[in-house]
């Protein structure tokens, strides 16, 4: 299986990355589409914007608000959805120091989830040519991580990622409000 091109936009400040699209993900040919799954429903929160507007809106919004969207690896052998069932020996990883090195301006890298970060520390961290940008390990947004409810996985994401998000005066999100900084 193989994961989706990164969503960019002019300006990222974070790039937050998962692992690998589920199987849900995978058909529907969109970043975390399970219905279960919280990231949309948390984005929109944060962001100010009705999680079930069409998906190249809420790209759109995220990319407006300095956020990228990435996984970390390319490919994988895993059947299923769930990040432990990733066969030993097949992760390949996407070109993140790459995506890192031309968008020097994101400060912060998130992690959704431990597969994430175990993978960004094993094949990412080794070709960045310095520290990079601070990491935060988040709680995991699949409906599979249930040790936490979601406004408490939306609080612990806002906290750590909104500080990098919004410049002074700046704005996002037409659609369920707008978001002050």
């Amino acid at each position: 299986m193989a994961s989706f091109p990164p969503v960019v936009g002019d300006d990222p400040r974070v790039l937050i990355l998962g692992s690998m699209p589920g199987v849900r993900s995978l058909c529907a040919g969109e970043y975390y589409a399970h219905p279960r799954n919280g990231f949309w429903p948390i984005m929109g929160q944060l962001l100010g914007f009705d999680p079930a507007i069409p998906y190249t809106r809420r790209l759109a919004l995220l990319t407006d608000a300095g956020v990228a969207l990435w996984d970390v690896l390319q490919s994988c052998d895993r059947p299923g959805s769930a990040d432990s069932a990733i066969a030993p020996g097949s992760r390949v990883a996407n070109d993140i120091a790459g995506l890192l090195r031309r968008h020097p301006a994101i400060r912060l890298v998130v992690f959704n989830g431990a597969e994430a970060e175990k993978s960004y520390r094993r094949y990412v961290v080794p070709r960045l040519p310095s520290e990079g940008p601070a990491v935060a390990r988040l709680p995991s947004t699949s409906p599979a991580y249930a040790a936490l409810s979601l406004t408490r996985k939306q609080a612990a994401w806002a906290q750590a990622i909104k500080p990098c998000l919004f410049r002074t005066g700046q704005s996002v999100g037409s659609e369920g409000g707008n978001v002050e900084a």
